[in-house]
């Protein structure tokens, strides 16, 4: 079952067997779900083919994006191709791209929930697999881990990190050449070394919308920010000596002050904290962490749409004036009242 199937409020098994109501009968049975078509088919109505001359409308939710796994070009690896999962958005518009660059440990949780979380957005997310693209292996991973730890970081002229980046080069140069995506609007994402590589890459890369990096590691040479001309949004713990070092590098890198660049620090963490299978996650500050670096990236890849000019030649009616207040009722009339002194009465006749 891939996630985009998990979204449709199904029982687990999925497929034939499934009990539900048939869209074209109406009757609660053993169902068949199509999935292009998102239809819940009773078997006699899925062999006899009536929802293609029904006009009943059908019942499964359409999902909010499509997964798959592509291979793209790169010379990169010793076969000339790689592989990668890609999640498409359903709903038919052109879409921004984000590329996740990650660690040679491949695909991640936090890669997953990030994935799936930006491809709800309405993003084309695209997450090569590192792990098994031919290549890259343990060399590259202790290129990694060597630079960050006894070289005060991560060396970007490192022949293996320089692998890395090619990679990621020509897997953002697929997913901004695919159809129905905005080329225009990129953005990037990493977690802890492949937050490294992402910044690496923002460094060599103009076009970029926005970067977004999760705790990462130092770098080498420790100003390279400075070349990023995307804005940038950081996140990292309180308890992340790490992530502490590393924004201090962006900080005084000598970026320009019209660069943009918001540090997101999450209070009592640690490293590695948006990892759902560490020790190290924290379900509260990780969904903080989420929303925030979210509306960071649709504030710049996904704005509310333009409000439409008024057309030519319409005038606008002049602004009516403030009410006033209504004037108190008038006393009903009555007789005028008599003035003066009231006149006598008569004296009764004496007997």
């Amino acid at each position: 079952m891939r996630d985009d199937d998990r979204m449709m409020d199904l029982p687990e098994e999925f497929g034939s067997g499934i009990v539900g109501v048939c869209d074209i009968c109406g009757v609660r049975q053993a169902v068949i779900i199509l999935r292009q078509e998102r239809y819940k088919l009773c078997v006699l109505d899925f062999l006899n083919k009536t929802w293609l001359k029904s006009d009943k409308k059908p019942g499964a939710p359409a999902p909010l994006y499509r997964s798959e796994r592509v291979w793209f070009p790169t010379d990169a690896a010793t076969t000339g191709k790689a592989p990668a999962i890609l999640l498409t958005p359903t709903k038919v518009v052109r879409h921004p791209v984000l590329l996740i660059t990650p660690d040679v440990y491949g695909i991640t949780t936090t890669l997953l929930d990030a994935a799936i979380r930006f491809a709800r957005d309405g993003y084309e997310v695209m997450i090569p697999d590192v792990a098994k693209t031919d290549g890259i292996g343990a060399a590259h991973h202790v290129a990694l881990r060597t630079g960050a730890r006894i070289r005060g970081g991560i060396p970007m002229r490192s022949g293996r990190v320089v692998d890395l980046l090619h990679l990621y080069t020509d897997a953002l140069a697929y997913l901004r050449g695919r159809e129905m995506v905005d080329p225009a609007k990129s953005a990037l994402f990493g977690a802890s070394y492949g937050a490294s590589l992402a910044l690496m890459l923002a460094s060599q890369d103009t076009k970029l919308t926005a970067v977004a990096l999760a705790y990462p590691q130092p770098v080498a040479p420790p100003d390279l920010a400075k070349l990023v001309t995307a804005p940038i949004v950081f996140v990292g713990g309180s308890r992340d000596g790490v992530a502490k070092k590393s924004w201090e590098q962006i900080r005084s890198s000598g970026r320009p002050a019209s660069a943009r660049a918001e540090h997101i620090e999450l209070a009592g963490v640690r490293h590695d904290f948006l990892a759902r299978d560490l020790s190290a996650y924290a379900v509260g500050p990780a969904e903080s962490a989420w929303t925030q670096v979210q509306s960071f990236l649709k504030q710049l890849l996904l704005p509310p749409p333009p409000k439409p000019p008024a057309p030519p030649g319409l005038k606008t009616a002049p602004p009516s004036p403030p009410p006033t207040a209504a004037p108190p009722p008038k006393a009903a009339a009555g007789p005028t009242p008599r003035t003066g002194p009231a006149p006598s009465r008569p004296s009764s006749p004496t007997a």
